[in-house]
């Protein structure tokens, strides 16, 4: 129903940027929320930003003041700005997104494939 195709990962060196777009496809549905997740190598899936499709966002306090989430609702596209990332940023970065699915009354959950982020020097 709803497709999501993650870009922009790479390696970077500490204090670095990258931008993560998700760009979505589909028909049918209505947007809650989207946000972006990561998993390091050994460790669960945590949630790093999520805005509402109102735009209220929510951060991990371990990116506040370096990631930056937003939208562009006419592109169909999420961003995740990362500035002055860190070695601890290394992980599989997802796109997710959370909606209705007005003509038969449920809900869904969609995630991209996940692109990788690695912080190196």
């Amino acid at each position: 129903q709803v497709q999501l195709v993650e870009s922009g990962g790479g390696l970077v060196q500490p204090g670095g940027s990258l931008r993560l777009s998700c760009a979505a496809s589909g028909g049918g549905f209505s947007i809650v929320s989207m946000g972006w997740y990561r998993q390091a190598p050994g460790k669960q899936r945590e949630s790093v930003a999520t805005i509402t499709i109102r735009g209220i966002t929510n951060y991990a306090d371990s990116v506040k003041g370096r990631f930056t989430i937003s939208r562009d609702n006419a592109k169909n596209t999420l961003y995740l700005q990362m500035n002055s990332l860190k070695p601890e940023d290394t992980a599989v970065y997802y796109c997710n997104q959370r909606g209705v699915l007005p003509t038969v009354g449920g809900g869904y959950d969609s995630w991209g494939q996940g692109t990788q982020v690695t912080v190196s020097s």
